[in-house]
């Protein structure tokens, strides 16, 4: 079932997005670094090539029903991933590709003296970020519009970010890394949630899937390395970058 919905899913995003190779062309002509490659897209890439790996295309606002189902904190088991980052009463998360805010709704209660900056490139999602925040009456929760190759985050400001599915879409994963990198306070961390690229069983296609090597290898090109990585996911890797 989880196979048939993200399939649903990304036809549905392909109504709403440019083609994979308008993609390729637009982030060609955008990228004036010489880290990234260029072939001819595969079913699911954009065609853009970073440390070997295939990016993949984008999960549009049109998918947010997807982020959104009843099942997902059962499959998922988000209440497992929320126990690992060890929130702290204080502290500040960037929820990168925060999307409809499903885990930055869960995540700001555990923050009563912090707060969760929601970051999505999409209008819409942020849409559905503010309607959440109030409906939910959440005084601690900031969205932020950011760009494909920025976050919008200030230097020093976060003591954690969390990156849910989201990293293997990005289109400048440098540079993005790089400014969440800046973003961190002393000792703070930068989580990656990845459907797990080692296991053939996970029935997710496999440019949206991410190895623990390839992750540890990408992370590296910006200063951060591997602190642990914890498995207690049922199909997921939760890493932990740092410097």
């Amino acid at each position: 079932m989880q196979q048939i919905g993200l399939l649903l899913v990304i036809s549905l995003v392909a109504c709403g997005q440019q083609s994979a190779q308008q993609q390729t062309t637009t982030t060609r002509q955008a990228d004036t670094t010489s880290v990234y490659q260029f072939r001819t897209p595969s079913r699911d890439g954009i065609g853009k090539v970073y440390q070997g790996r295939e990016i993949a295309q984008v999960m549009g606002h049109l998918g947010a029903a997807w982020l959104e189902r009843p099942e997902r904190e059962q499959e998922e088991r988000t209440d497992l991933l929320l126990k690992s980052l060890e929130l702290k009463p204080t502290d500040v998360v960037a929820d990168i590709g925060a999307g409809t805010g499903f885990f930055t709704f869960q995540m700001a209660p555990k923050l009563p003296n912090g707060k969760v900056i929601a970051v999505d490139i999409q209008p819409e999602m942020i849409a559905y970020l503010n309607q959440g925040k109030d409906k939910r009456k959440l005084t601690n929760v900031e969205p932020v519009l950011g760009t494909e190759s920025d976050p919008k985050l200030k230097p020093s400001s976060i003591d954690l970010a969390i990156l849910i599915d989201a990293y293997h879409e990005f289109s400048f994963p440098r540079e993005m890394i790089s400014h969440i990198a800046t973003a961190l306070k002393p000792g703070g961390r930068l989580v990656l949630v990845e459907y797990r690229a080692e296991d053939p069983a996970v029935p997710i296609k496999e440019l949206h899937k991410l190895s623990i090597a390839q992750a540890t290898k990408e992370m590296k090109a910006a200063g951060l390395r591997l602190l642990k990585s914890d498995d207690r996911l049922p199909q997921q890797h939760i890493m932990f970058f740092g410097r």
